[in-house]
């Protein structure tokens, strides 16, 4: 077993330089991305110039430790950047999501100190993109049926198997791949989890995947052909991938819920927006009442989930609650957002239903949340146990 700390902690940024690069972040969202989202949606890629400006503002090493050259934010700075992350095409933040969540996460929770000294600060830097690769055609929300397998063969491991919409294989330059190392283990038993470069003999990613929204989000099928790691490239102890698996998504779902509110308050100003210039009858139709509620609802939904989101991710940093807040965050933002987005397009009536309109496109954007990193079923399942285990008591 492995003596790693699967969450382990941290101060965060002090606040002052924090609220610089909120500033920052902010200032170059609404300026310099909102105005190429169509560009963005059109050409399902985000341009060259943005990748390097991202990774020139530290974006794809925010929770990266400072050690590795990250900026070590804490949850809640996590979140309070994923806000304004938000306010725009999630495919932004994709772009740099996997370095500082899902596959980042695990080399800094589970990976040795040889392995993160040789992968972390280029995760930090945007030189190496990593990629969390666990889902399979019958492994999403669920692992258990996970048939990627990994076998030893002296000093290596080969791998053999394949995974489904895994976000940046496209653009990654490593995997964090989660196969069975004991084949004769059931359901979440057996599984490891492996550094595996794309470039390896053996390995092979498929196109981009056609989706209903976050167009410039790339997602692929990456296929295992007895490729062959060294045994040293194997992450945590053996059988700790679902373990390691758990501790990113965890932390993740915060991040998704934060997400959520940072798209929910995008769409809420482009309705107001809207409400306040178009007229129906000679009058601005944010003089009509029922509009007027629309508005009221998605503004105290977002309130709530923005409030909810922070209490979890104090409550992370604190270490009083890693599972039932996270769940329900992700649950309540992501369910929030579809509602927001719906009420969105009903606002601007027809120009709603139009490609060019904001609204339409985070409409679509809005659905895929409420499916990755865990269903909203296998949210409320989460939270349910911990409920009957007594979490809610804290």
């Amino acid at each position: 077993m492995s003596t790693q700390n699967p969450y382990p902690g941290s101060s965060g940024m002090d606040e002052e330089t924090f609220q610089e690069v909120l500033a920052t972040v902010r200032e170059y969202v609404r300026e310099k991305v909102v105005p190429r989202e169509l560009e963005i949606e059109e050409n399902d890629e985000i341009p060259q110039s943005i990748r390097e400006e991202s990774a020139e503002m530290g974006l794809f090493g925010w929770a990266i430790p400072e050690e590795y050259g990250g900026l070590g934010l804490n949850a809640e700075q996590d979140a309070r950047l994923a806000f304004e992350l938000g306010y725009t095409t999630p495919a932004f933040r994709s772009l740099f999501g996997t370095n500082n969540g899902i596959a980042g996460q695990v080399l800094v929770n589970y990976g040795t100190e040889e392995q993160k000294q040789e992968w972390l600060p280029g995760i930090a830097s945007g030189e190496v993109i990593a990629s969390f690769a666990l889902t399979e055609a019958d492994a999403g929300s669920d692992p258990s049926g996970l048939t990627t397998k990994a076998v030893r063969d002296g000093d290596d491991y080969v791998i053999s198997g394949a995974k489904r919409f895994i976000t940046n294989a496209g653009l990654s330059t490593v995997l964090m791949v989660f196969a069975r190392t004991d084949p004769n283990a059931t359901g979440t038993k057996g599984i490891s989890v492996f550094l595996v470069p794309t470039a390896a003999e053996g390995v092979t990613v498929g196109p981009h995947d056609k989706k209903m929204g976050q167009a410039g989000a790339w997602t692929s099928e990456i296929f295992f052909d007895e490729v062959r790691v060294p045994a040293a490239n194997m992450i945590g102890g053996e059988e700790e991938g679902f373990r390691a698996a758990m501790a990113s998504l965890n932390k993740g779902r915060l991040h998704i819920g934060a997400m959520c509110v940072g798209q929910a308050s995008r769409i809420l100003d482009d309705t107001v927006e809207h409400a306040k210039n178009a007229k129906q009858g000679g009058r601005p139709i944010a003089d009509f009442q029922l509009v007027q509620a629309q508005l009221a609802d998605c503004y105290t939904e977002l309130a709530a989930a923005r409030a909810l989101v922070l209490d979890s991710a104090r409550r992370w940093d604190d270490g009083s609650d890693r599972k039932l807040g996270p769940s329900s965050s992700k649950l309540f933002a992501s369910e929030m957002l579809a509602r927001v987005a719906d009420r969105g397009v009903q606002v601007h009536g027809g120009m709603g239903y139009m490609r060019e309109t904001s609204v339409e496109r985070f409409y679509r954007h809005a659905r895929l949340f409420r499916i990755y990193e865990g269903t909203s079923e296998i949210q409320r399942l989460v939270i349910a146990r911990q409920v009957l285990k007594g979490a809610h008591k804290g």
